[in-house]
């Protein structure tokens, strides 16, 4: 097994994962609680949430699970300062909590629109305001949006999910440069097709291995570590002057 680095600035940190019930944010989850951060995460799937919280409870700190909804901003808020009631401020936020759901653009309707953006998008920044508070009083923070490659790729069947991982990238840069003068660092973490358990049961096709395979510089698959590896060194002081970035995870398909 290989030796993966341990970060000392996040011993005792106060760290908000959202989506962190499963996949990409399950991992992460796992991973900050190894390196002794005070773990918050939010999911609106409570019964894997209460899993992986049940599971980690072991932990230098037993992290803790909110269930809400975070296309309800006022659940949002509210489960946010469950997390800073019980930890103190919160000097992390990772923006993981997303849904990828196929669509057609005849299926696309107003209303469906908005919920996507509402999925993808939208509590970003309203998480993002939230936490702000916190990391001025505390000398600075770290706020990781999610991005995707998939608009980079030009990928097509999703285009309220892929304008919505558009966007993400001009709310990283405009709050990196409101946040800057307070210590605050924004940046995208942006992963390629990670072969989490949901994409392996929904959308992993044999044709998708090609897809994989003929794109990617590097043979092998994209796993949830390989994110919540470069997630740890954006959270850590290690990366303290890297802001308004994009850091692609992907095997060098882009």
């Amino acid at each position: 097994m290989p030796d993966f680095a341990s970060y000392p600035s996040l011993v005792d940190r106060t760290v908000l994962i959202t989506g962190g019930a499963s996949g990409i944010g399950e991992c992460m989850v796992e991973r900050f609680a190894e390196q002794g951060a005070k773990v918050g995460f939010i999911d609106v799937a409570r019964e894997a949430g209460e899993a992986l919280a049940r599971r980690l409870a072991g932990s230098a700190h037993a992290p803790l699970f909110v269930a809400a909804d975070l296309t309800d901003i006022a659940a949002l808020d509210a489960a946010i300062g469950v997390v800073r009631e019980r930890f103190g401020p919160i000097r992390v936020l990772l923006n993981n909590a997303a849904n990828d759901q196929r669509h057609r653009i005849e299926d696309t309707t107003p209303a469906s629109w908005d919920a996507g953006m509402a999925v993808n998008l939208r509590h970003q920044f309203f998480a993002a305001k939230n936490v702000a508070a916190d990391m001025k009083r505390s000398g600075g923070g770290s706020i990781v949006n999610f991005g995707s490659v998939s608009w980079m790729l030009k990928q097509g069947g999703m285009p309220v999910y892929t304008t919505a991982k558009a966007a993400v990238q001009g709310l990283t840069r405009s709050l990196a440069r409101d946040f800057g003068p307070y210590d605050i660092r924004v940046n995208t973490l942006v992963p390629g097709w990670v072969m989490t358990e949901r994409q392996v049961k929904l959308w992993l096709t044999d044709e998708g291995r090609a897809d994989i395979a003929r794109g990617q510089c590097l043979r092998g698959e994209l796993r949830p570590d390989h994110i919540a590896r470069m997630a740890l060194f954006l959270a850590a002081d290690d990366s303290a002057m890297c802001t308004a970035q994009d850091f692609v995870v992907d095997g060098g398909w882009v």
